[in-house]
């Protein structure tokens, strides 16, 4: 497991950022570069140690749960396990355990009259490659969409 950090400066406020990354109409157009075939959605109940969903449009991805919140400022994400389009998740078993407990984390830092947006994940070295492009595209959108919004 390696943990991989991603920052981009953007001349916009924290809370705009937030807003472009985690809402409805602005997440799947900034978190296309990881799955192109599908678009993501995130459903979440935005409690720590509640249920958030990562999912395509046919509804498989990811659940994790929110490890801590403090909005705008950062969100830190903890990954639990995979769901399937029925909905049923799999946090057992061993392809799952050999990555659940994994951190997904996003700080915004004001940063020279700007902000400076944070990411780290903690991936599989196999998923370097994946996570860089994802993360090196996405964050460029989420800066062009907080400049512009």
């Amino acid at each position: 497991m390696e943990t991989l950090s991603y920052e981009i400066i953007i001349n916009a406020s924290k809370q705009k950022i937030w807003d472009v990354l985690w809402g409805s109409e602005t997440y799947s157009e900034w978190t296309k570069f990881f799955n192109p075939d599908s678009a993501s959605t995130m459903k979440t109940d935005w409690q720590v140690g509640g249920k958030t969903y990562f999912v395509n449009a046919e509804g498989a991805g990811m659940v994790s749960t929110i490890d801590s919140l403090e909005k705008p400022d950062q969100i830190i994400f903890k990954h639990l396990g995979m769901v399937d389009k029925d909905g049923n998740e799999d946090t057992q078993s061993k392809e799952v355990m050999e990555w659940s407990g994994c951190f997904e984390k996003y700080i915004l830092i004001d940063f020279d009259g700007k902000t400076k947006l944070h990411t780290e994940v903690q991936v599989e070295k196999a998923w370097r490659d994946h996570m860089d492009e994802g993360f090196n595209k996405g964050l460029q959108i989420v800066k062009e969409l907080s400049e512009t919004i």
